[in-house]
């Protein structure tokens, strides 16, 4: 059970679009359910079986990867068990970073500030990890990004024995042999990257400004990044993205709202809500509560609250309204998302969901504010014991 929390509190720390992402957690009494970003492409190694890659493709794959992994380790986040295997691809062949099962936290090093437990794929795995004396998470997932770059264009295992033993004195020196199809600067960065002294091989920093990485890409390849960007306007990205994209939209007027699907309806059941296992040391992050009220109403509510407290008005689309104070708290600015459902026609779900600042804040700014403002038009309140949820769901 502890190794779920842990995987589950680190795939909602890391929100990256080459991250594979997880939408909600449930239970019931005996299995837990994830429900996860599709991946249509499947795995990257069922495309690494049918062939090698030119260096062109590879390098798009690879600068995804880094991203992905630079990312994760900026948030404190050690993957342990890079593969292709654990390398999904959407339906425009974006890599997808999954399988964060054996992740570490930097928070779990011991007082020499090093990780010690020994974990992997053995052919991907670093020779320090493999020599249990303690290593740096971020050190043994570069030499497993070198793995994999190897194999994206060679098509095979740098370090492969039928004899596991071997195998791993040949990783532990580190002996692998390039096609000779490999560019010099390819070499070089494999080089750099599959160094058995962790001390002196190449950081992310460093990859990145290596002139096998700084080539140009492909023109599909920022044909990707757009769409990404693109995404992020429609309500994907991220809280500094929001604010760009809300300039377009904030003279629009509410658009029709979203409808729940069956996950969303089921996971309101407080028999499937685990958000008590995850939240309980941060507090929680978000609150929901139903109304007969029609969404003009709950908006302009919002809108007069707003107003009083001076919070910054954001309007965008599907039925998200994005609040924002005007004076910085102890974590940056509090912002946060109210997003109204149709759950049944006159009969609405509004969620409050804080996206930036303090949690503190945020829980207080509910409790004194939010709920007296809106009392008048609750139904119920999701996190109140005496009102569950399910009974006006099954109701309907």
């Amino acid at each position: 059970m502890v190794q779920i929390k842990r995987e589950i509190s680190i795939m909602r720390l890391v929100r990256h679009p080459n991250v594979l992402q997880l939408f909600e957690v449930m239970a019931s009494k005996s299995k837990i359910y994830f429900v996860l970003e599709y991946a249509k492409g499947g795995e990257l190694f069922n495309k690494i079986s049918k062939g090698k890659f030119n260096e062109d493709v590879a390098r798009r794959y690879f600068h995804q990867l880094i991203s992905a992994v630079d990312y994760c380790h900026s948030r404190g986040v050690y993957h342990r068990d890079l593969k292709p295997e654990n390398l999904l691809l959407d339906e425009n062949e974006n890599l997808k970073v999954s399988d964060f099962g054996l992740s570490a936290l930097a928070e779990s090093k011991r007082q020499d500030g090093l990780l010690h437990t020994t974990c992997g794929t053995p052919a991907y795995v670093a020779p320090e990890v493999l020599s249990r004396r303690g290593y740096d998470g971020a050190k043994a997932d570069i030499w497993s990004c070198g793995v994999i770059l190897f194999v994206l264009v060679a098509g095979y295992l740098p370090f492969h024995d039928k004899n596991l033993i071997e195998m791993y004195r040949k990783i532990s020196k580190a002996e692998y042999r390039c096609p000779r199809s490999f560019s010099v600067e390819l070499k070089d960065l494999l080089f750099r990257m599959l160094d058995p002294d962790p001390s002196t091989r190449i950081s992310i920093s460093r990859i990145k400004r290596c002139t096998w990485y700084r080539k140009s890409i492909e023109v599909n390849t920022l044909k990707i990044k757009h769409e990404i960007r693109d995404k992020g306007c429609k309500g994907e990205a991220t809280t500094s993205d929001s604010t760009e994209c809300s300039k377009s939209e904030e003279n629009q007027g509410s658009s029709s709202l979203q409808n729940l699907n069956a996950f969303d309806i089921i996971s309101l059941s407080t028999g499937f809500d685990l958000s008590n296992l995850f939240e309980e040391k941060h507090g929680r992050r978000k609150e929901r509560f139903t109304t007969r009220q029609p969404a003009e109403a709950v908006f302009g509510k919002l809108n007069e609250l707003a107003n009083r407290l001076r919070l910054k008005i954001k309007k965008k689309e599907n039925g998200v309204l994005k609040l924002a104070a005007s004076k910085e708290g102890m974590k940056g600015f509090l912002e946060l998302d109210a997003e109204i459902f149709e759950l049944a026609p006159s009969f609405l779900l509004v969620e409050l969901k804080k996206t930036n600042g303090d949690t503190i804040e945020y829980q207080k700014l509910v409790k004194d504010e939010i709920r007296p403002a809106l009392k008048d038009m609750v139904w119920a309140w999701q996190s109140d014991r005496h009102q569950q949820p399910e009974q006006f769901v099954q109701g309907e």
